[in-house]
């Protein structure tokens, strides 16, 4: 079973700030969070286990950005 992360929890475990985050989903290196209720949105955690594995393999940011493309196209893929 997967788990999510809130935006704190991810924070905690990447080291960097909320902003931060945000900021890489708006440039396209980070995947966007999914609804996990009304007003509730978290990472699941098979798909941080990826972006932690692609920047820890040094991958490029064009790389990393095809994967966040990869990551929303099989979300749609699972609906």
């Amino acid at each position: 079973m997967n788990q999510f992360h809130r935006i704190t929890g991810v924070s905690e475990r990447l080291g960097i700030a909320a902003p931060t985050i945000y900021a890489h989903i708006a440039k396209g290196i980070w995947p966007k969070s999914v609804a996990i209720g009304q007003r509730a949105r978290a990472w699941p955690e098979s798909e941080i286990d990826q972006m932690v594995a692609a920047r820890t393999a040094g991958k490029s940011e064009a790389e990393i950005r095809a994967l966040v493309v990869s990551i929303h196209e099989a979300r749609k893929q699972a609906k």
